[in-house]
């Protein structure tokens, strides 16, 4: 085989991991970093701020059921291009105007186009290696664990040096930055999406429904994953300003947790290739739930350390674990739809996270309460997809 026929299929993962940088690690998590410095900056109270992660959660409920409908129609190619590129204008335009209205827009349409890409990354990955379960466990992992990964390493070793050094009213700037880096992703992002998109399955004239009943334990599974994983990664900086860490510390854990993300798919690659069954995402929550839990249970610094080590070993793994799962289980033509379906469970559960988890915070008065209840949804969230079966017997 050719160098360049071996090299491309590597170089294709490469620009669907830069997308799911922009969609997940920008889009989705950038803005906790930043958020200390706009409410300082422009005097907002912890509802107003709350209120955006609420705005791009309920943009990524309607990207979710949009992606769904015209998946088969417009195939998962076009839909993670496009969602890449107005992703990428949708990061760049709140460094524009301070307005709450304005904020509000942007981080509604971030999240709207952010969930198409990533509905439709996963699809667009499993096409890669289809003979080869080991390299495709792989490129599901890489993709959803490099992804994320990168985008929080980049943010985290430069967003809060650069707020500490130029001050709160430095947050447009740091929006600015974030879009031109994802301007920068594009090129190649795009490029994966036109080479995997001949490889695109042809539909099915009467596409099988989706064994949703079969499935349950796995969607019960994910949701207590949305539900749990969104609290520890919302109110991380937050915690750690509380307990007066410094610019530095806060950098460093964020910086560890991303790196962790960028690891995770060699440690979980073994695990998501072998099981078919529910047992991976079960796996997967039990780390997720004791690394929310041990900033409560182990506070100070060596505490932070740990915990965002654990969290990230193992957090962005449940995507790729539903992506696998899927894969072993489904007919091609399904994926996508399936991927879909488990999108629209993320979006409702990650939507519902941040204000039941922030209800409990300010009725105990103590946000580690909110992180221990979160660690046991996800407990929980591991128990269902542990009750999980094979849904096809193996050829």
């Amino acid at each position: 085989m050719p160098r360049s026929e071996r090299v491309r299929p590597w170089l294709a993962l490469l620009g669907l991991i830069l997308g799911v940088c922009v969609t997940n690690g920008f889009a989705r998590f950038a803005y906790g970093l930043l958020l200390p410095a706009m409410q300082a900056d422009l005097g907002w109270s912890y509802a107003q701020a709350g209120w955006l992660n609420t705005a791009n959660a309920l943009g990524y409920i309607g990207g979710a059921l949009l992606t769904m409908v015209l998946i088969r129609r417009a195939g998962p190619a076009r839909l993670f291009a496009f969602g890449m590129v107005t992703t990428a204008v949708a990061l760049t335009a709140p460094g524009q105007d301070p307005a709450l209205g304005w904020q509000t827009l942007w981080r509604v349409l971030a999240g709207f186009f952010g969930a198409m890409s990533f509905a439709t990354a996963g699809a667009l990955a499993a096409q890669l290696f289809r003979d080869d379960p080991r390299r495709n466990a792989l490129a599901i992992a890489l993709l959803f664990g490099a992804g994320g990964g990168i985008g929080i390493v980049l943010a985290g070793a430069v967003l809060p040096l650069l707020l500490d050094r130029l001050g709160p009213a430095a947050w447009p700037m740091a929006w600015t930055l974030i879009g031109l880096v994802c301007f920068a992703f594009l090129p190649l992002g795009r490029w994966s999406a036109h080479v995997l998109r001949p490889a695109r399955l042809a539909r099915a004239p009467e596409p099988q429904p989706l064994p949703i009943r079969q499935m349950l334990p796995q969607i019960g599974g994910y949701a207590g994953f949305g539900l749990g994983y969104i609290v520890y990664l919302t109110f991380l900086s937050a915690w750690m300003t509380e307990l007066g860490a410094s610019a530095e510390l806060i950098a460093l854990v964020w910086v560890l947790l991303g790196l962790c993300l960028c690891l995770s798919p060699f440690l979980w690659r073994p695990v998501l290739a072998r099981f078919a069954t529910g047992l991976p995402l079960a796996l997967i929550l039990v780390g997720v739930a004791t690394g929310s839990l041990l900033p409560v249970l182990w506070p100070g610094g060596l505490g932070l350390v740990v915990s965002a080590a654990v969290f990230g070993l193992c957090v962005f793994m449940a995507p790729g674990a539903v992506t696998s799962f899927l894969r072993q289980n489904l007919p091609p033509d399904s994926w996508g739809p399936g991927l879909s379906l488990f999108t629209v469970v993320f979006a409702v559960a990650q939507t519902l996270g941040p204000f039941g988890a922030g209800l409990i915070g300010d009725l105990a008065q103590n946000i580690g309460v909110s992180l221990a209840v979160a660690a046991a949804v996800l407990l929980c969230g591991a128990g269902s997809a542990l009750l999980q079966r094979r849904l096809v017997t193996p050829d």
